[in-house]
């Protein structure tokens, strides 16, 4: 069924948004991801403008990352806390990468710096998540001998940053700095790249902040919906970008994938789920790259820088 997006300005079969929306939503639910870093790729590849798939969706996971966040606030597995100091930096991070992507849009530069952020980045998270997971998988498959003791040296620097707070939830007392700066990444890349960002959010809650692993991703999917809304609203009042029937059907598959993706996460081994998901970052990863080697089919437009 073809349905025209008023925005984009192209025709596209609606189930196959629904069915995309539906993909990203069981990501969110299984991984605490927004899953913009695959929903916006994705989107180009179906046709859609790369400034229109940015904006429109961060909207999409707003109603994703909600539709999960209710199973983990029964569960008591997000700490408000840390969840409102990220949120802090993200909602400024979010406004400096909205600046930085009308800067580019004015000057006909935003699509190719998009797509060149979605290459490196799906690149590095992609190799990185799939060495990880492979290794977890080999020593699963090990005998358990005694474990050695745990050391945090690597953090130090962090526990000796001025400012601390009592985050009791994830049982941490930490400065408030290194959530506040990893927000504001966050933001921005939520603005420019059209993700929730927990792809690296969730890494650096863990392995930075010394997070305990189930209050993770809650405390993502917290911050997430706050930060993917009011970059979204910027969008939609900056640069008119935000395509209402694109996002109607992105929600709806969401909405109904997160559902699965939770009971998903509950049964399934989470080392072999994050190598799928590492080669699908891969594959995504690859195909962008392709189509910014390979030469265009038109070599000219007459389309002027802005889109004027």
């Amino acid at each position: 069924m073809q349905i025209y997006l008023p925005i984009a300005e192209v025709s596209v079969n609606a189930f196959l948004i629904l069915g995309l929306g539906g993909l990203v939503g069981i990501l969110s639910g299984m991984f605490g991801v927004g899953g913009g870093f695959l929903i916006t790729p994705l989107l180009f590849f179906v046709g859609i403008p790369p400034a229109v798939a940015v904006a429109t969706s961060a909207n999409q996971i707003v109603a994703s990352s909600f539709s999960a966040i209710l199973a983990h606030f029964r569960r008591k597995t997000v700490d408000l806390k840390m969840g409102m100091v990220l949120l802090a930096g993200g909602l400024v991070g979010s406004g400096l990468g909205v600046i930085l992507f009308n800067y580019l849009k004015s000057i006909g530069q935003v699509d190719l710096m998009v797509r060149l952020c979605y290459v490196l980045f799906l690149g590095v998270v992609g190799l990185l998540m799939f060495i990880e997971s492979v290794n977890a998988i080999r020593k699963s498959r090990q005998p358990i001998g005694p474990r050695k003791p745990s050391s945090r040296r690597h953090k130090s620097w962090i526990y000796a940053m001025p400012v601390k707070i009592r985050f009791r939830t994830s049982g941490l007392y930490i400065s408030v700095f290194p959530p506040l700066l990893i927000g504001l990444l966050v933001g921005a890349l939520a603005a420019v790249m059209g993700v929730g960002g927990g792809f690296i959010m969730v890494p650096a809650m863990i392995y930075l902040l010394g997070m305990p692993t189930k209050v993770v991703v809650g405390t993502s999917l917290f911050q997430i919906i706050f930060v993917a809304a009011f970059t979204t609203m910027l969008h939609a009042v900056t640069n008119h970008t935000v395509d209402t029937v694109l996002a109607v059907l992105l929600l709806l598959g969401g909405v109904i994938g997160a559902q699965f993706g939770t009971q998903f996460a509950m049964r399934l081994k989470a080392e072999q789920l994050r190598v799928l998901l590492a080669l699908l970052v891969l594959l995504v990863c690859g195909k962008l790259a392709l189509e910014l080697l390979l030469m265009p089919s038109e070599l000219y437009s007459l389309t002027r820088p802005g889109g004027h």
